[in-house]
């Protein structure tokens, strides 16, 4: 059995951690609502709908943590308004341990939240046997050890067309090994990878992603793709759709 297996048809994986068993979930983005008005779109806050779901994951999944894969708030900074009443609520919430592997919009939630939320170093952490990085900058030699790497960030989607020519963006699981050599550049020594890679697809359903199919669409991670070249692509409900560049 796999260390980490996504849940079926829903954008989160359970990940087995020694003695512990943990949901996780990429790019929460709690108070993007916030920043979409700003850019002239009405958009009611979701938090509620997000908060809900996650707990009836948690519960489903029996899982005895959670943890973010980074984005948890949406803010660049220390979170206020509402999305620290949502973040307030959701931590209210959950009656699981939680960490967060920090990512490049969580600078602020540690020192807001220190009683809520473990948080840990950007270049990510190691749980049991599985790596977690945020994957907005390169992962440790540690968390690339493992057996399984998990990251976020990246948002992957998929546009599919139909014979008719229309069109659909889903998102979208990237899986495949992990390839040493970018990683041996970016550190200059030999850096052992002997697992494989799972991308996540983003939790919050607003915060768009990258288009990984289509042509000048280029990934986010700095790592990526020369780091997992063979990845796959699969549908929140397990189809397979193949290589990443010939979907």
């Amino acid at each position: 059995m796999a260390l980490v297996e996504p849940v079926p048809g829903e954008p989160a994986a359970t990940a087995a951690l020694g003695d512990e068993r943990a949901l996780v979930v990429a790019d929460y983005h709690a108070g993007i609502e916030v920043s979409l008005r700003r850019e002239g779109l009405e958009v009611e806050s979701r938090g509620p709908q997000r908060r809900r779901r996650l707990q009836r994951l948690v519960r489903d999944e029996r899982a005895d943590r959670v943890v973010f894969l980074g984005d948890l708030g949406h803010a660049i900074g220390a979170p206020d308004g509402a999305e620290r009443e949502e973040l307030e609520a959701l931590f209210d919430a959950l009656d699981v341990p939680v960490t967060l592997v920090a990512g490049n919009h969580d600078g602020g939630i540690e020192a807001g939240f220190p009683d809520s939320v473990e948080v840990t170093p950007t270049d990510g952490t190691v749980l049991g046997d599985v790596g977690f990085a945020h994957g907005h900058t390169w992962p440790s030699s540690d968390v690339l050890a493992a057996e399984t790497v998990c990251v976020g960030h990246e948002h992957p989607a998929v546009r599919l067309e139909d014979d008719v020519g229309g069109t659909r963006v889903e998102r979208a699981w990237l899986r495949g090994p992990l390839e040493p050599e970018p990683f041996e550049t970016h550190y200059d020594r030999e850096i052992p990878v002997p697992g494989d890679l799972a991308v996540f697809p983003a939790f919050n359903n607003l915060s768009g992603g990258t288009w990984v199919n289509v042509e000048g669409q280029g990934f986010l991670a700095p790592f990526l793709p020369a780091g997992c070249p063979d990845a796959e692509l699969y549908l929140l409900d397990g189809t397979r759709l193949g290589h990443f560049g010939r979907v």
